[in-house]
């Protein structure tokens, strides 16, 4: 069982994700519209597990040339595990890049639109930062080794986060 674990920021975790991102452009091209740091790593002064959180982001028409190629990288299409809009990859080993979580949106999937907005609220707004950090320490303090509840406990503040966002 898998310890959840949050952590003061890290300014290493920008360069972390251009690794990942160089990586994954000289394979992917012009097949994408951009590749998006999101998530609690991508929030300047905010707690979060140490893995970073990237959203491919492409046009409709080009899923499955992409899935290809992550696949020549050793990534594995899981579906959309039960989030629409969100495609989500995972790896096997990658020792030279920093544990991350991959997925692929379309343009205009309100997934991706999701992950931005909550992204750049908390990158503008320090009370709201610092309230999401505090909770996912009490969270991961309380529920060390289950995720579920994890995500739980902090739903009330993402949900409040989200109607300051309009989400």
């Amino acid at each position: 069982m898998r310890e959840i674990v949050v952590v003061s920021y890290d300014e290493g975790w920008p360069l972390e994700f251009e690794k990942i991102r160089a990586e994954l452009l000289r394979v992917l091209g012009d097949n994408v519209v951009a590749i998006e740091h999101v998530g609690s790593t991508s929030v300047p002064g905010l707690w979060a597990k140490p893995v970073i959180d990237l959203d491919i982001v492409i046009e409709d028409t080009l899923f499955e040339t992409v899935k290809a190629r992550l696949a020549s990288l050793g990534y594995k299409h899981e579906g959309d595990l039960g989030i629409a809009g969100r495609e989500a990859f995972n790896y096997e080993a990658k020792p030279h890049l920093m544990a991350h979580h991959l997925y692929v949106c379309g343009k205009n999937s309100p997934e991706l639109k999701r992950h931005l907005a909550f992204r750049n609220h908390l990158r503008l707004s320090k009370e709201d930062r610092d309230k999401y950090g505090k909770i996912k320490q009490e969270m991961a303090q309380e529920f060390p080794h289950d995720i579920e509840g994890y995500i739980a406990g902090k739903h009330p503040v993402i949900q409040e986060i989200y109607r300051k966002c309009g989400i």
